[in-house]
């Protein structure tokens, strides 16, 4: 075990810190802790999905690369649904 994290670079960390938040915000939504209509939903997957492609680009991976790229996608059309709503109402 001390081996692999004497092998964790700092990108991994980023990259694993990245993992974490995503999974955290799925886990809180589910645990009714986190409402996916508000606007820390979308926030926390795109902050998460952004350290998980920064460590992307040092060790690149296609399939992650693409979850990755549609998981920016989804959370910025989530934030800009927040606000649109948030102007109607």
């Amino acid at each position: 075990m001390t081996a692999f994290f004497d092998s964790l670079t700092f990108v991994d960390a980023i990259g694993s810190f990245g993992a974490l938040i995503v999974v955290a915000a799925y886990f809180a939504t589910q645990m009714r802790m986190m409402n996916s209509d508000d606007l820390a939903f979308p926030m926390v997957n795109l902050i998460g999905s952004i350290l998980i492609v920064f460590s992307l680009m040092q060790n690149f991976n296609l399939a992650s690369m693409l979850i990755e790229g549609f998981w920016i996608i989804i959370s910025v059309i989530g934030i800009i649904q927040y606000f649109r709503l948030r102007r109607v109402r």
